[in-house]
């Protein structure tokens, strides 16, 4: 470790102890505890993941976590086969079945977002989940497989103390506009622009 001259430490000190007062009073003005409705959206990848990410900390913490997946279903992921690993404090849902390029039926993919969202309500007026996740909401309302309006108003009705994350690409402006958080993933770079394929562990 290089030599720190004590001049140079105490400045160091005595700036971070004004951070720390700084940092302490803001902590200290944030009073209010509610649920809340997170958003993963934008181009870049991570959105899902993230919210899984959310879904171990609320088993850290001893509550239950409701996934609903729309479109996904057809694939056996890895953060299902983690999670599983938590018994009946994870509910577990993948409704879907595939993208609407793969399944080339509209009726079909309307019909699937439907019972999802079915679903989604089920594990949302069930007081013992903590944390509910809708894993590509956002592409069912994109391609308005359900209706937009309604969604947003039950997702706004949601007993106090539920938090709901809903992911995927291109979130709908009342979805954001109905938020408490919403972090917008960008696209740097992709593996897939350079030719590698979807992985085990990475993608899935």
């Amino acid at each position: 470790m290089k030599d720190i001259a004590p001049a140079v430490a105490e400045r160091h000190r005595k700036k971070m102890q004004k951070r720390k007062e700084v940092q302490d009073a803001e902590v200290a003005g944030k009073t209010i505890e509610k649920g809340l409705l997170i958003v993963n959206t934008g181009p870049g990848k991570g959105k899902s993941t993230a919210a899984f990410g959310l879904a171990l900390r609320m088993l850290g913490h001893g509550r239950r976590v409701g996934v609903v997946q729309f479109i996904k279903g057809a694939r056996h992921t890895g953060e299902k086969e983690a999670l599983a690993a938590f018994g009946d404090r994870v509910e577990w849902h993948a409704m879907g079945e595939g993208f609407t390029w793969d399944t080339q039926d509209l009726a079909r993919d309307i019909a699937a977002a439907e019972r999802a969202w079915g679903k989604a309500c089920a594990l949302m007026a069930d007081p013992s989940f903590g944390l509910v996740i809708l894993d590509e909401l956002n592409i069912a309302l994109r391609y308005d497989y359900l209706d937009l309006d309604a969604v947003v108003a039950a997702l706004k009705a949601r007993r106090p103390g539920l938090h709901v994350a809903v992911t995927g690409r291109n979130a709908k402006p009342a979805l954001v506009e109905a938020a408490d958080l919403v972090t917008e993933m960008g696209a740097v770079k992709h593996h897939f622009a350079a030719g590698v394929k979807a992985q085990a562990g990475v993608e899935f």
